[in-house]
């Protein structure tokens, strides 16, 4: 074997071994003093030019990788759970627990200005939708959850929202609450709405679940 093919399977053997990619210097820092590095070099392009391993040049330093035209083979499609901010899940609860409500009516329970990403989102997630508009001036658009509210929170109806009863055992109310305060049922005493019409929809923002829009 000449001393050019050797040099060149030594310096695919350490390539393939390193975590990153290695200049010449490294190469030649790790082969017998004179080695040919960069005729080696070229050797191994040369052979493996066309496969599906290559050899490239990137920042002045050399590594393997897969062929730029097979980059769709290492495509990976997944899931990525997504987790809901405070003021998300807050304006979805409100929600839930108030439909149909207006964004003022959100604002006025929670005390804060709302963003109007966070209701984006709500929408764009198929938490929450446009119910109707409100018969009182300026016809605000109410807004109620929806079946997949239901089934992501593994509820039959809105009747199985936890009451107040549930909601001290679990911890999540203050044990010093007024005496009147009182969980609201969703539609109870609602205003009267008029159904959307034909084709009006949420206006889609920036896709966040942040507070950052969200004025305190």
């Amino acid at each position: 074997m000449s001393d050019r093919m050797e040099t060149a399977r030594e310096v695919e053997a350490l390539l393939f071994a390193a975590a990153g990619p290695l200049t010449e210097e490294d190469l030649a820092g790790r082969l017998p003093e004179g080695a040919d590095v960069a005729g080696a070099l070229e050797e191994l392009a040369a052979r493996y030019e066309g496969r599906g391993v290559v050899l490239a040049k990137v920042a002045g330093a050399w590594r393997f990788q897969t062929a730029e035209d097979l980059a769709w083979l290492m495509t990976e499609e997944r899931n990525e759970p997504r987790r809901l901010s405070k003021a998300a899940q807050e304006t979805l609860a409100i929600i839930a627990y108030h439909q149909p409500v207006t964004r003022a009516e959100i604002e006025a329970v929670r005390g804060v200005q709302a963003s109007k990403g966070t209701l984006d989102v709500l929408l764009e997630l198929g938490l929450v939708r446009m119910r109707g508009r409100r018969r009182t001036p300026g016809r605000p658009v109410t807004y109620g959850t929806t079946d997949a509210f239901l089934e992501h929170y593994g509820l039959a109806s809105l009747a199985d929202l936890p009451g107040m009863a549930e909601m001290r055992a679990a911890g999540l109310l203050s044990l010093d609450l007024p005496a009147d305060f009182t969980v609201p049922t969703p539609g109870e005493g609602a205003p009267e709405e008029d159904a959307l019409e034909l084709g009006e929809a949420p206006e889609f923002h920036m896709d966040f679940l942040g507070e950052d829009g969200e004025r305190e």
